[in-house]
């Protein structure tokens, strides 16, 4: 083990730890929830719901004053800056997962994508690539399981990270160890890093995060069909069967149904 990845494995066993206690506790509060009918692909719906409400009094509390102030204080081109410098690091794990999916042509130009902002725009700060018509891909180590024939598995929802599948859950590992940032060798410089990749995520989502939270009957169940069907959306490139999208409308109607009033509905803003 590198002197990087051993300063590294401090933050993330505490991170591991907090996790744990977080877990517990949501697993708790989803058992004594009273029973109800699993959604289709949300076996753990109670535990979800639990780690949801957790993940919704973190955000009000904490996370959005944070991401408010940051808008606030900083200038849109630097956000802009920023999200564009993170956004190039993490293209060396799409431009991995395409190659793996045997997407060879898409990889060379996400390849091309990421060699040229990084030289030329400032580490990525600056998104020359999309101008010349290389446009910004998203694929990962869930979609290339999903490529592979592996299956979904059920629904998650995790502490501070949000909605996953179990079949999505390996590729946070693959994000962190193909991101450059992971080797850096001062803790300092890496919390600081992973502190301000947070807040940029957190204000750019700020809008659909009130949308959801206004306009959302059940928050939760919002939150995980749209997410199930964007990962349809990105595993199919676009395109996913006809009989998966009917199939989809059907559980919202049921959803519909047997929700007819909140349940676990977010605080308003």
């Amino acid at each position: 083990m590198t002197t990087a990845q051993t300063a590294l494995c401090r933050p993330c066993d505490t991170w591991r730890l907090l996790s744990a206690w977080v877990l517990a506790l949501a697993l708790l509060g989803g058992c004594a929830t009273a029973p109800r009918q699993a959604a289709k692909g949300d076996p753990l719906e109670g535990f979800n719901r639990g780690v949801f409400a957790f993940n919704q009094d973190f955000d009000r509390r904490i996370a959005r004053h944070i991401a408010d102030g940051y808008v606030k204080v900083t200038p849109q081109p630097v956000r802009t800056g920023i999200s564009n410098f993170f956004q190039n690091l993490g293209n060396i794990n799409v431009i991995l997962n395409d190659f793996l999916q045997g997407k060879v042509r898409q990889g060379f130009e996400d390849g091309f994508r990421f060699v040229f902002n990084t030289v030329f725009g400032l580490l990525g700060f600056i998104d020359f690539a999309t101008d010349l018509g290389y446009v910004q891909h998203q694929e990962d180590l869930g979609q290339t399981l999903a490529v592979w024939g592996v299956g979904q598995g059920p629904y998650l929802m995790l502490p501070f990270l949000g909605p996953y599948t179990l079949r999505n859950t390996p590729g946070l590992a693959m994000e962190v160890v193909t991101n450059p940032l992971f080797y850096l060798d001062d803790p300092r410089l890496s919390y600081s890093l992973a502190a301000l990749r947070f807040i940029d995520l957190r204000a750019s989502l700020s809008g659909a995060i009130q949308f959801v939270n206004t306009a959302a009957l059940d928050p939760y169940a919002f939150t995980r069909e749209a997410y199930l069907q964007h990962r349809a959306y990105l595993i199919y490139d676009g395109n996913p069967p006809v009989d998966d999208l009917f199939d989809e409308l059907d559980e919202l109607d049921r959803l519909d149904e047997e929700q007819g009033a909140p349940q676990g509905a977010a605080p308003q803003p």
